[in-house]
């Protein structure tokens, strides 16, 4: 949004949502020391930062919508780029960690599951499956049990929310990555 250029003004045609844990979490502290690597400990040998930095660890649930008719208007037509732009946003989403503290905490998860839906519906959150937390020695098929019977029961009550599906379960083996990435840009 440009206030005073309203000419180039667009609606945003992807939402993503934060990051929400499937379960409860404990956030811990990381205590850490920083030693000046200049200093040749003859006047000073302290440190010279103390801190503590807050973190937890968890399954997390995402989700991302995009408006793929809208993103092609906004890119002037070019659905080719389009496709494109959802592909990479594909693969950032589901294979991409955040570089932030890597050296402290090894991040570089990839998704466990996807579940990938196209159609004219109104989109929706599967969140509320995580309102009762995840609470079971194998969170993650725990996890993908609630998603999967939260879409089931969105479908009973409202009609099919979505026109396909596609579905990768890396806990179990199914499905693949080209094939999402093909299922997502059709």
């Amino acid at each position: 949004m440009l206030a005073s250029a309203p000419e180039f003004n667009v609606d945003a045609a992807c939402q993503v949502a934060h990051a929400i844990s499937v379960h409860q979490v404990t956030i811990e502290d990381d205590y850490f020391t920083a030693v000046d690597d200049l200093n040749d400990g003859k006047t000073d040998s302290g440190s010279a930062h103390i801190g503590e930095a807050g973190f937890a660890s968890a399954l997390f649930y995402n989700y991302i919508c995009i408006n793929k008719t809208l993103l092609i208007e906004n890119l002037s037509g070019d659905e080719a780029l389009a496709n494109a732009a959802i592909a990479a946003l594909t693969e950032a989403a589901v294979k991409v960690s955040p570089t932030g503290k890597q050296n402290s905490f090894a991040s570089r998860a990839y998704a466990s599951y996807v579940m990938a839906e196209k159609g004219q519906q109104q989109p929706r959150s599967l969140s509320v499956a995580f309102l009762k937390p995840i609470n079971d020695q194998d969170m993650a098929t725990a996890a993908i049990d609630s998603i999967s019977k939260q879409a089931v029961n969105f479908d009973k009550v409202y009609g099919a929310c979505a026109e396909s599906r596609y579905e990768v379960n890396a806990m179990i083996g199914e499905g693949s990555f080209a094939e999402l990435c093909q299922f997502v840009t059709e």
